[in-house]
């Protein structure tokens, strides 16, 4: 388990839903990372350091470090974590690592990333560096949860981003979100209903966008959520001649290998 290099302050707390939260904690000198790494934090709990891995949300030049968190209230950590407030301690490793950065995938021209759930943390980092609109010519999010509300951090991403002048009109453009929820019927018309391996499969999502399908010389994606996702999105993807990158191999679509099981 990584050692706490530091004891960094919370900056931020917001809590979307009952299941769901932010915070953001103030960020060492020397801390450096790719959009897209994750890093180990975590709290003293009964006099020992209890740590875990989260991926970074923030953008690479952003003075604070910012993350995305379920609520789990057996969990060892979560379940203290969740209650943090602003002035708290939060212990830090030393380094951010991973391999779910845009470097990660073969120069493209689309690029979609795909979470599920907390999973778009790594892309909200992504997202918030400006070099990443540098390197594709269009960008799509794709975020799947169960319940509309459970969308409310991604909205607020993408708010953000577009109207934040970090980011020129023609970046903000290339951006397009596309939400989906699984377990409530949706009234509003630009929520999809579907898992996003059911619309990808069959083509909806294609069609929702208005866009080719998948072209494995230019298109290129990156996945996070659950093993099964990574799993049905890949089996997709190759029947598609699209391959995950892998060592010094880069190719088609990347995943986080650190967090499979």
């Amino acid at each position: 388990m990584a050692k706490p290099s530091s004891i960094e302050k919370v900056t931020e707390v917001i809590h979307y839903t009952a299941s769901l939260f932010s915070f953001k904690i103030t960020r060492p000198d020397s801390l450096r990372f790719k959009p897209g790494q994750f890093i180990m934090l975590g709290l003293e709990i009964d006099n020992k350091p209890v740590m875990r891995a989260y991926s970074i949300a923030s953008g690479p030049y952003d003075e604070e470090l910012e993350f995305y968190s379920i609520k789990i209230p057996e969990g060892t950590l979560t379940s203290k974590l969740q209650h943090i407030k602003v002035g708290d301690d939060i212990l830090l490793s030393k380094k951010a690592v991973g391999n779910l950065t845009p470097w990660d995938v073969k120069v493209g021209k689309r690029l979609f990333l795909m979470a599920t759930g907390t999973g778009i943390a790594p892309f909200a980092s992504i997202l918030r560096d400006p070099e990443t609109y540098d390197l594709f010519d269009n960008i799509v999010l794709t975020h799947t949860c169960r319940y509309v509300n459970d969308l409310l951090y991604g909205k607020d991403l993408i708010n953000k981003i577009k109207n934040s002048d970090l980011y020129s009109p023609e970046a903000a453009h290339k951006l397009i979100y596309y939400p989906t929820v699984t377990r409530e019927s949706v009234q509003d018309e630009l929520i999809k209903y579907g898992r996003i391996t059911d619309l990808l499969e069959s083509g909806r999502l294609f069609k929702d966008l208005g866009a080719a399908s998948l072209d494995p010389e230019f298109d290129r994606v990156m996945l996070c959520g659950s093993n099964d996702m990574l799993k049905d999105i890949g089996k997709i993807l190759e029947l598609n001649n699209m391959y995950s990158s892998s060592g010094g191999t880069l190719r088609e679509y990347a995943y986080e290998r650190a967090f499979v099981g």
